[in-house]
């Protein structure tokens, strides 16, 4: 076997959106088999944080080196149409807005055309003591970059 297999599995950016497909799975529904509305949360956590580390950004060491870590501040969710047990879906996250202490991500649960969840995601990045803090600055840049603008 290849070291492949053993491998979390990993999305991508295609163009400015970030990719990261799952499947449902029992533990995430109700008893009628449709998934459990604070299980979207889920997901788009599990889709942002591989969206940070697609981007070249180092969570964890953050966090280890005290530098800081972000953490969610206000979610805006729309459900529209429920998924079940075996759906496949894929979370598209696009960085909205970057502040200097925060970020704005959209973020859509799909299956295949669908929409089923439509959320903005704010995520404040915060000093060790829990204060708001600026994103260090090659972070920045990185989103600058994924969102198409130059860098000041």
């Amino acid at each position: 076997m290849g070291d492949a297999i053993d491998k979390p599995y990993a999305g991508a950016f295609v163009g400015r959106t970030h990719h990261f497909a799952l499947r449902v799975y029992f533990e995430d529904t109700d008893v009628a088999g449709i998934v459990y509305y604070a299980n979207y949360l889920r997901f788009m956590e599990r889709a942002r944080s591989d969206m940070l580390r697609a981007a070249g950004i180092d969570q964890r060491a953050a966090l280890d080196s005290g530098v800081g870590v972000y953490a969610v501040v206000e979610v805006n969710i729309k459900y529209r149409s429920p998924a079940r047990l075996d759906d496949e879906l894929v979370v598209l996250s696009t960085l909205e807005e970057v502040r200097a202490s925060s970020v704005v991500i959209h973020q859509r649960v799909m299956r295949g055309d669908k929409i089923l969840a439509d959320a903005r995601v704010t995520a404040a990045f915060l000093s060790p003591e829990g204060r708001p803090r600026r994103q260090p600055r090659d972070w920045v840049e990185r989103f600058a970059r994924l969102k198409g603008e130059g860098v000041s």
